[in-house]
């Protein structure tokens, strides 16, 4: 999509280019504004290109966005952000959403696409604040499901490199 690439004030959309192909994800701003403010601020900044899905977990999520495809380590990110998962969004099946430590208010750069409903993930109480949904796959979920059955070693991290390409902004 060549000449479609625009900054992220115009889109709410963003390309996620992948060596398994590429999965287009709808953004939720009003629902989740900090936290889609973040994700495009990574993106604007090139931080996810040459990034890896480095956690897969079939019948549950593949999280990336955090480490380098080419040395492996993990990258330095900007300071952490507020949890935003009392927005009504649901950790349902094509679903984006942060990954964080236990602290809730934790989440930097990394996130993750749910492969099916995960409720308990969901908040539920400020003591069990689950993870915030700030987007939803709108095209290759076929993708997503590819990327899902990869073998992984025994600690869900793929055999083969599940490589971030790129991630832009479209109309």
């Amino acid at each position: 999509m060549t000449g479609n690439t625009i900054n992220s004030k115009d889109s709410n959309k963003a390309t996620i280019e992948t060596n398994y192909g590429n999965i287009v994800v709808q953004l939720n701003p009003d629902e989740a504004p900090i936290t889609v403010q973040n994700f495009k601020t990574y993106v604007n900044e090139s931080f996810y290109d040459n990034t890896l899905f480095h956690r897969v977990i079939d019948g549950f999520m593949i999280q990336g966005g955090g480490f380098d495809a080419t040395s492996g380590q993990e990258k330095q990110t900007h300071d952490s952000i507020k949890l935003e998962s009392n927005n009504g969004l649901k950790n349902d099946r094509g679903t984006l959403a942060m990954a964080r430590t236990n602290i809730p208010d934790s989440a930097t750069s990394q996130f993750f696409i749910n492969t099916q409903n995960n409720d308990f993930l969901n908040y539920a109480s400020p003591a069990n604040p689950g993870y915030a949904v700030f987007g939803k796959v709108i095209e290759g979920m076929d993708v997503v499901d590819k990327i899902s059955k990869v073998q992984t070693d025994s600690n869900d991290k793929p055999l083969e490199d599940v490589v971030i390409k790129s991630v832009s902004f479209v109309r």
